[in-house]
């Protein structure tokens, strides 16, 4: 049990959590249906005003990709009003499609995730019982210390060569003896912080 939740905890820190995201939020979602509105009455556009086939090619595949956004993002509890060309021209439209953007930046903080991942796996443990079940969550309790300690060191570390710009290079010779591991890990952390 040891093995797995200390692989599993490894695996997150190497990965990453760069792909993780948060549910799209409502306003991400009338973004998706606007665009798939905005993509639908310019492809109709195009073709109304005779436009060359590539540009009707175009904005026909435009219409058709977003289906896919709409599909994947889900519905909004409220549909933004988007059956004319005013319909979707209106400023709360522009505000929704600016406000979207921030919002799907937005990654989920990678350690409250691997305080979380490590607190849940103590969970477990604890209705598992048993001496090891005793063990492997004092085991977790541990790594959730020493990841707390590693970043604090690392965090301060950084701080310390912003406001000793002098010492830079004589931080850097002072961990010349670092593993390859050891330095992957500090890089991997320094970028999550």
């Amino acid at each position: 049990m040891k093995k797995i939740i200390l692989t599993a905890s490894i695996l997150l820190f190497v990965v990453g959590c760069d792909s993780l995201r948060f549910a799209p939020s409502q306003v991400q979602k009338q973004n998706a249906w606007l665009h798939n509105r905005t993509m639908a009455i310019t492809a109709a556009s195009a073709k109304d005003e005779g436009t060359s086939e590539k540009i009707q090619a175009l904005t026909q595949l435009g219409e058709k990709q977003s289906r896919a956004f709409v599909s994947y993002y889900g519905l909004p509890e409220e549909l933004p009003q988007a059956d004319t060309v005013e319909d979707i021209l209106t400023e709360s439209n522009f505000k929704i499609a600016e406000a979207a953007t921030p919002e799907g930046l937005e990654r989920p903080d990678e350690w409250e995730m691997a305080d979380s991942v490590i607190d849940f796996g103590i969970g477990i443990l604890a209705l598992l019982g048993g001496v090891y079940g005793t063990r492997a969550a004092h085991f977790l309790k541990n790594a959730k210390t020493k990841t707390q300690a590693l970043k604090e060191i690392i965090t301060g570390n950084e701080l310390f060569k912003q406001q000793n710009e002098s010492s830079v290079s004589a931080f850097k010779q002072a961990h010349t003896n670092q593993s390859p591991q050891t330095r992957q890990i500090v890089t991997e952390m320094k970028v999550v912080s």
